[in-house]
């Protein structure tokens, strides 16, 4: 199961590799961090501009952890697209690193057996579902609909240009539709996930344009299709803003 781990996980490592790298060899940078550290927390250094350009730089991106630096530039997106909740972006940031690992994105679980490769199969197992089984559909509904519409809208594009597949409205529609769901099962008020799978469903739109942004400057920067691709961002770019 998908948690908004990763945040809570930063410790005084974490901190001093902050600090170091917003503070280059500077002595009195470096007091200034200390200071912005002890005053207001870590996530003053976390949500600071200058962070997500530092973890790009090469000492950046060579020793920073890599949960640290997925955060922190999953965080930037969020905040570029006016997405201030924490808790999302945590979540967001626990999916993409889980769901990278080989073959994850397709199991409901660690240790599960039975694979899912499209939306509509997951839904064709949730309706014979019970349990907790039935509640890790439903979660996972979500989670896969924001793993390929975030990171890969691209594809989505291209697969609805070219072969009439479903756009990336639909996979909003299941992506929200499996998270209210999942906010309503029992197992979720039993880890007290229903906040989070509520904000994951209202949002789900600007949580799927923030990692779109995400993929584009950092994940798959490069496109076979450059004008199919600006044109998905123009589009996005109007839908913004007309609901804004």
């Amino acid at each position: 199961m998908i948690l908004p781990n990763v945040r809570m996980s930063f410790g005084r490592t974490e901190a001093r590799w902050l600090v170091r790298l917003l503070s280059g060899s500077d002595a009195g940078r470096q007091r200034h961090w200390e200071g912005v550290l002890a005053d207001r927390g870590i996530d003053a250094l976390l949500d600071h501009p200058r962070v997500a350009d530092a973890v790009l730089e090469p000492r950046g991106i060579l020793l920073a952890p890599p949960r640290l630096a997925l955060y922190v530039l999953i965080r930037r997106a969020f905040l570029d697209r006016g997405l201030e909740s924490r808790m999302l972006a945590d979540y967001t940031t626990a999916l993409v690193h889980e769901f990278g690992m080989r073959g994850r994105s397709y199991r409901v679980a660690d240790h599960d057996d039975k694979e899912y490769y499209y939306l509509v199969d997951v839904l064709a197992d949730l309706a014979n579902a019970e349990g907790r089984r039935a509640f890790l559909l439903r979660a996972h509904l979500g989670n896969f609909a924001l793993w390929l519409s975030g990171l890969f809208p691209d594809y989505i594009v291209a697969r609805l240009h070219r072969k009439g597949g479903p756009g990336i409205d639909y996979y909003e529609e299941m992506g929200r539709t499996g998270f209210l769901l999942a906010a309503r099962d029992p197992h979720a008020s039993h880890q007290s996930l229903e906040r989070l799978y509520e904000s994951a469903a209202e949002t789900f739109p600007a949580v799927r344009r923030a990692l779109n942004l995400f993929s584009d400057q950092h994940l798959l920067p490069v496109t076979r299709s450059p004008a199919e691709r600006f044109l998905r961002q123009v589009a996005d770019d109007f839908e913004s803003g007309r609901h804004a």
